[in-house]
């Protein structure tokens, strides 16, 4: 059972990091649709998933330094670098700015949609492990 909770909680987790970080571009560009020569940016958030999890089996991991036999041995993953892709504009402007306003702020809002998406499957899942080890 914790094995299937370790892998839920570990999909979710890469999920909203790679959300975070989507935000976070989605944001910058829309902060910077009056500045000249802006190209703006995204990634695409299925094939970044796609290799955080796939990366997870196979990445090298760093071990903490111990100093005893009986410290427990901690495993940090090294994050995956992401592919940021510019976007290419529905229509050209005069200042070689490529943010669309409308298509940043539809991806903005459905990247949020998304993330609380997250964020509640993972509480529910939570709430339903606490039901089941009050229960005994």
């Amino acid at each position: 059972m914790f094995d299937k909770l370790d892998t839920w909680v570990n999909f979710h987790q890469q999920a909203l990091n790679i959300r975070e970080m989507r935000q976070n571009i989605l944001a910058a560009n829309i902060a910077n649709s009056d500045t000249p020569n802006y190209q703006a940016r995204d990634i695409d958030f299925n094939a970044e998933l796609s290799k955080a999890l796939n990366n997870q089996a196979t990445i090298n991991h760093v071990r903490l330094n111990t100093t005893s036999n009986r410290h427990i041995q901690m495993k940090a993953p090294i994050a995956p670098n992401q592919n940021i892709l510019y976007r290419i504009p529905y229509q050209a402007s005069a200042d070689g700015n490529t943010v669309e306003m409308d298509q940043e702020r539809t991806s903005f809002i459905d990247n949020s949609i998304h993330y609380q998406s997250n964020l509640t499957f993972l509480g529910e899942q939570f709430k339903n492990v606490i039901s089941v080890l009050q229960q005994g």
